[in-house]
């Protein structure tokens, strides 16, 4: 049976080089190479979606791919398609590299410049590996194989535009409507998730912070099950302690998370750290809270520009929200898009503050109205974001607001 073979390689001379040596291995079937780490992502997702079976049994990754780092992006294949085994091709074949590319996750090393009796070893002994871990995944071996759950951060344009409410009642209208779904607070000095839910618990993402290895024991050991049925993952309540985690702590926790719930929903607050911005940068979708005042917009627009300059997010990639909307405000979403440069979502959270007071002040916002206006713009919008499981016939009775819109065509 050939090896398939996929190269994640951005620079166009390695391109070369290396699809050439792989076209000479016996029983190799290269394919298509991937130019970055997004593309070799949904590539591989795109396949786990079919089946394990179509996943490439080796993915040869170049040192210098974007715009995750080669190491990084190692670790999020191993977690989430734990039957490819992967190669880093490197000209720093150093042993201090070789042991951090193994605690990544990568089944191999081969320096440059490309030797064809190095490559074809590593290839095929990666290759016999990632066929016996298909034949343990075959005979029901507990390994996690699926394409990995949806990934959205919620931030805020400043304090108080309602990034926790939004963040919290998206997760519910995920997990309500049958989707597994994890709920992260990464505002890591004034999260507020704990309080909004009535939640008091010991472990915090801090306590992942320092793990290289995430299994699911430890995941399930971080997190807390709460009644709706969201996983929780709470800010740390010592605020200077979320010093300790770091960007490349984020992207592992992250990367953890999206391997075992379908859905994750992340609050980032207001203010951008390390491990926000890495959050956002993986996010599948970015959402950015605004409310319709002139002192939000611009903050909205200060963090669109902020996100572009720093590589983190596009404009184009930013999806914001509409919070506190009312016709009588001269500031409407077209106005709002036309000034920061991004997508806005068709659906818009009204202002009724009246509504959330009690639930708000008792810490109990989970137990929100289903005719609430605000709790219907909300699951309104995750269905918007497809995030939302559509049931036959409708959803479940006393779950939530009357239907979820459908996700827009792209």
């Amino acid at each position: 049976m050939p090896t398939r073979i996929l190269p994640a390689v951005g620079d166009t001379d390695a391109v070369r080089s290396v699809t050439t040596l792989l076209s000479q291995l016996p029983d190799a079937e290269p394919v298509a190479p991937v130019v970055d780490s997004t593309q070799l992502i949904d590539t591989l997702a795109r396949l786990a979606a079919e089946s394990v079976d179509e996943l490439p049994e080796v993915v040869i990754v170049h040192e210098r791919i974007g715009p995750v780092p080669a190491l990084e992006l190692i670790r999020e294949v191993a977690l989430r398609f734990p039957a490819v085994g992967v190669i880093l091709v490197t000209s720093d074949a150093s042993p201090g590299l070789f042991q951090a590319a193994m605690d990544y996750g990568a089944r191999g090393l081969v320096a440059l410049p490309l030797s064809y009796e190095e490559l074809a070893s590593r290839v095929q002994a990666v290759a016999q590996w990632s066929v016996g871990v298909r034949r343990h995944l075959g005979a029901g071996g507990d390994v996690f194989t699926g394409v990995g759950g949806t990934v959205v951060t919620v931030s805020g344009a400043k304090g108080g535009a309602g990034t926790t409410l939004t963040a919290i009642q998206l997760a519910l209208a995920a997990q309500a409507s049958g989707r597994s779904t994890a709920l992260v607070d990464m505002d890591l000095q004034t999260g507020d998730v704990a309080s909004y839910l009535d939640v008091q618990f010991r472990r915090s993402v801090v306590d992942l912070a320092a793990i290289t290895d995430i299994s699911p024991r430890v995941l399930a050991d971080a997190v807390f099950r709460h009644d709706t049925g969201l996983a929780l993952l709470l800010a740390p309540a010592e605020g200077e302690r979320g010093e300790d985690v770091t960007d490349r702590a984020a992207r592992q926790i992250v990367s953890a998370l999206r391997s075992r719930y379908e859905v994750v929903v992340i609050d980032c607050g207001a203010q951008l750290g390390g491990a926000g911005a890495a959050a956002v940068e993986m996010a599948d979708r970015a959402l950015l809270i605004t409310t319709p005042d002139v002192v939000a917009v611009r903050g909205a627009k200060r963090a669109v520009r902020m996100w572009d300059r720093l590589q983190i997010r596009k404009a184009e990639e930013t999806t914001v929200v509409v919070n506190r909307h009312s016709r009588a405000t001269e500031i409407q979403p077209p106005l709002i898009q036309k000034i920061t440069g991004t997508a806005v979502a068709a659906t818009v959270v009204p202002a009724n503050f009246k509504e959330l007071q009690s639930v708000v002040d008792a810490g109990r916002i989970h137990e929100l109205e289903n005719k609430s206006s605000v709790k219907q713009a909300l699951w309104g919008l995750a269905g918007e974001l497809g995030l939302v499981k559509a049931a036959d016939g409708g959803h479940k009775a006393g779950r939530g607001p009357v239907s979820f819109r459908r996700r827009r065509e792209s």
